[in-house]
């Protein structure tokens, strides 16, 4: 896994990779409202993910997903907060999301 300096540092390369598509968790489902593709937690993978803490602030964290569904065929980010702002996710959204993160850390 690659290090980056800034959250846009790696969007940037992200997207110059293929991850091209912005997703949005509601609910229970992962969005692409550009495509009007809707994903259950089954139906897509976390291909690699980055941290990033704010600079001045570091309770302003958040997380970028680069995930991929070979269903749909499509590839995009998601950016998502954590620690005092997250929780906006269903339980088997938000349990794919860490659960890949704890395997990748251990």
């Amino acid at each position: 896994m690659k290090n980056y300096e800034t959250l846009l540092d790696a969007l940037n390369d992200l997207i110059s990779r293929g991850y091209t598509e912005d997703f949005n968790v509601d609910h229970d489902r992962m969005q692409c409202r550009e495509k009007h593709i809707e994903m259950t937690a089954d139906e897509f993978e976390i291909d690699e993910f980055y941290r990033f803490e704010g600079m001045t602030n570091p309770s302003d964290m958040s997380i970028l997903y680069g995930i991929s569904s070979d269903i749909y065929n499509i590839k995009g980010t998601l950016v998502s907060a954590y620690g005092t702002y997250s929780g906006n996710q269903n339980a088997a959204i938000e349990a794919k999301l860490n659960h890949y993160q704890v395997n990748k850390n251990l």
